[in-house]
């Protein structure tokens, strides 16, 4: 392939319109593949998800705040009940202690366990071959109403059973679970899973999850060996997921209420909507946050996928191997893990032929093409910090802007940008052909690498190098306009391919990550090359005059790009302010040393805020000594007034000594209405430990969330003969009733932190 292989055609500026006009509509096009479909209204046929429907139950689900234990959450469970009994189906409370398992979320303050109460009903099948678990929690964070996390999943799986009763039974079992104390440690599915009579034989669990308020329903997490899985999957209305998500997730430390049922050998997927997450966990999580579109598309899709496993014969469902699979308008592509490797090897043994064929200065090329590629994440990490210190409530955000759609444009651009001022600088020195092989040599190479760590993601540098690698070997005996032609064919694969992982992707990191968004945009911009290249007049035989305009119009796409990265950014400013329904977000907590009877101001801002600064801002500092549930975790603070609280109290019921060894049974009992109460012991090795009837692996402490009210009995083993030393602590969430505190302004929010307006009080035994 020449320099000049695409300059023969007489009407250039015609094949640039039309490379524009065709990659702009499939541009759309795979916009809209990763969209969520439009709300349905309460007139919906029965047989159909009705969002508007949905919608009436998060109202009643997320009025309030309603962690588990609390008064707000009985009545949640007993409108989740009613509603159900409605239906004529027989929910049923399994109130039991469960143990957090290994694995799972973990507390600082050690084994986490809980007073679960999960709803659970059986539709039962005409000829099961298998069970369907169709999972959300009813739980919410402790200052948030929850609406999204996880009134969605919850209202959906309700709205699923209203549907599923008025029609036809389906062939296999399904099994409503709706789980208590999520957001305190998975405890519920855990609970299930382990206590439950119905979960004894396995099955596929369906888990409907939010971290936002509005974005497509995404299924991110499988089980392993998905094939049969995605591709039950792939039948739904509207698909959106890729296996790139789900091999980054697998590398993560977050867990969901699906992670106790993957490491219990179910087979199952996990889906949420994750945009909007500004809201996460916050008291603006309300039912008016929420973007009903999200709502129908996870109530479309998990209607369906009960519907499509419930006419399955279960018992073919696996080991059947991991697919790769990504959306694309219209439909979800997916193919065997068996085809990675392979597709890999040949989209590097194309681009080496290309690169062959060209072979003028393409070794000079290849190093030259890791500039962008470097070069664009660094500088979108740098507008991030740019607005943070425009902006410095951004730094309080724990994921993204409430209105980041104009940042991430900015990314783009930025990427863009940086793409093609590269290529505007090297095009006259190395060569348009030589640039081009370059990009997609690291491109192969990427392709490589993600199938040898992350195979699921590799065809997001496999298959656009594999694609324009090929039409540009094509089109270099072609005549021109079929040349462009076959070009375009192939530029479409990067364009479909990576477009909507980019949309995917910044939502899921968020705007402190944007580097990964410029670095997917560079790889289609590199993909880009060959046609991109027909936005450059032709120089060659161009003197002087000629030459030189030649040149400036080249310079124009990337100038347009530098206006948009400015415009968006200045945008973005604009229009993402904070304001009594976007507010910055902060954290405090107090806490209370019964043994001293001192009190401090505690937060885990980094910076502290204008509002959280008041309350001391001394440097970072160890809290365990005075809260041992809070491990080495280091939080800035400052004194407080001592509010009068009572202490959890701590009494001996009965005890043994033997072989140095002092058996201990004690009734940790809180004495105030508070979410959770810790135990450490100080000093002595535990040997045995049975907390509330269950017993865990030996530990120093643990963390009770949602005690009865009689308290908790605990029996425990040491290696001690003589008085043991115990540290307890309860915590509450009634900051704003502290001695000294001021009430935050109307732009000033909570962040949403399982600490965030705690109350805690800690005191020592010995006994």
């Amino acid at each position: 392939m020449s320099d000049t292989a695409l300059a023969r055609p007489m009407r250039r500026g015609l094949a640039a319109a039309a490379v524009l006009a065709v990659l702009g509509l499939a541009g759309l096009a795979a916009v809209r593949s990763v969209q969520p479909p439009a709300e349905r209204a309460t007139t919906a046929p029965a047989s159909d998800f009705s969002a508007a429907r949905a919608f009436e139950d998060v109202r009643a689900i997320a009025s309030t705040p309603h962690p588990a234990g609390s008064a707000a959450n009985d009545r949640v469970r007993e409108h989740l009940i009613d509603r159900l009994r409605g239906l004529g189906l027989a929910p049923e409370v399994q109130d039991v202690v469960s143990v957090q398992g290994a694995g799972l979320s973990s507390s600082a303050g050690g084994t986490g366990l809980a007073r679960v109460r999960n709803v659970v009903t059986l539709i039962p099948g005409t000829a099961s071959t298998g069970r369907i678990f169709l999972i959300a929690h009813y739980d919410s964070a402790q200052i948030a109403p929850g609406a999204n996390d996880d009134g969605a999943g919850t209202a959906t799986i309700l709205e699923t059973a209203r549907a599923l009763t008025s029609g036809r039974k389906l062939r296999n079992d399904v099994v409503l679970v709706l789980t208590d104390a999520e957001e305190a440690c998975l405890c519920g599915a855990k609970a299930f899973v382990d206590q439950h009579p119905l979960a004894r034989d396995g099955g596929v669990a369906l888990n409907l999850e939010a971290r936002g308020s509005s974005g497509p329903a995404i299924m991110f997490e499988t089980s392993a060996g998905n094939a049969r899985l995605v591709e039950t999957y792939a039948r739904v209305p509207y698909p959106v997921g890729t296996s790139f998500a789900v091999e980054i997730y697998r590398l993560l430390p977050n867990d969901t209420d699906f992670t106790p049922f993957r490491e219990s050998d179910f087979l199952g997927l996990n889906t949420a909507y994750i945009d909007g997450a500004a809201v996460y966990h916050t008291p603006t999580d309300k039912p008016s946050a929420m973007n009903r579109d999200s709502l129908q598309h996870h109530g479309d899709n998990a209607l369906a996928l009960v519907r499509e496993f419930g006419a399955q014969d279960l018992t073919t469902l696996s080991n059947t191997g991991d697919a790769t699979y990504f959306p694309v308008p219209g439909l979800l592509i997916r193919y065997p893990g068996g085809l990675v490797w392979p597709l890999a090897v040949a989209a590097l043994i194309a681009v080496a032929a290309l690169g062959w064929f060209v072979r003028r200065r393409v070794l000079v090329a290849i190093p030259l093409a890791v500039l962008p590629i470097i070069v664009a994440p660094l500088l979108a990490q740098g507008l991030w910090a740019l607005l943070k210190t425009i902006r410095p409530e951004y730094g309080g955000l724990p994921i993204d802007p409430y209105r980041p759609m104009w940042y991430r444009l900015a990314v783009i651009a930025l990427g863009a940008a940086t793409v093609l001022i590269w290529y505007a600088l090297l095009r006259r020195r190395v060569g348009p052909a030589a640039l081009a092989v370059g990009g997609l040599t690291w491109l192969a190479v990427l392709g490589m690498v993600l199938a040898a760590f992350t195979p699921g993601g590799s065809y997001l540098a496999a298959l656009p190098a594999l694609a324009v690698a090929v039409s540009a070997l094509l089109a270099m005996r072609a005549r021109p306009w079929l040349a462009v032609a076959v070009l375009i064919v192939g530029a479409l694969v990067p364009v479909v391919v990576l477009l909507p992982t980019v949309l995917m992707l910044f939502p899921a990191l968020g705007m402190p990550m944007a580097g990964v968004g410029a670095f997917l945009t560079v790889l289609l911009g590199l993909a880009l090359l060959p046609v991109l290249d027909l936005l450059h007049p032709v120089e060659a035989g161009a003197r002087g005059l000629d030459a030189l305009k030649a040149r400036r119009l080249g310079a124009v796409p990337s100038l347009i790009a530098v206006v948009a990265v400015i415009g968006c950014t200045a945008t973005g400013l604009a229009v993402d302010r904070f304001d009594e329904e976007h507010p910055s977000l902060t954290h405090l907590m107090y806490a209370l040393d019964a043994d001293t009877g001192t009190a401090r101001w505690l937060s885990e801002e980094a910076e502290p805020q204008e509002w959280t600064s008041q309350y001391g801002t001394g440097e970072p500092a160890e809290v365990s000594a005075t809260l041992p549930a809070f491990g080495d975790e280091k939080l800035r603070g400052g004194p407080a007034p001592a509010a009068t609280l009572p202490a959890p109290a701590l009494t001996l019921l009965s005890e043994s000594t033997a072989g140095g060894q002092r058996t201990m049974r004690l009734l940790l009992d809180p004495q105030r209405a508070v979410r959770f109460a810790t135990l450490h012991v100080v000093g002595a090795e535990v040997t045995a430990i049975t907390v509330g009837g269950r017993p865990i692996d030996p530990t120093p402490g643990f963390v009770f969330h949602a005690p009865p009210e009689n308290g908790v009995e605990v029996s425990l083993t040491v290696r001690a003969s003589g008085p043991v030393r115990f540290r307890v602590m309860d915590a509450s969430d009634d900051l704003a009733t502290m001695p000294g505190f001021r009430p935050r302004p109307a732009d000033v929010g909570v962040l949403g932190s399982h600490s965030s307006e705690m109350v805690a009080v800690a005191k020592t035994y010995t006994l």
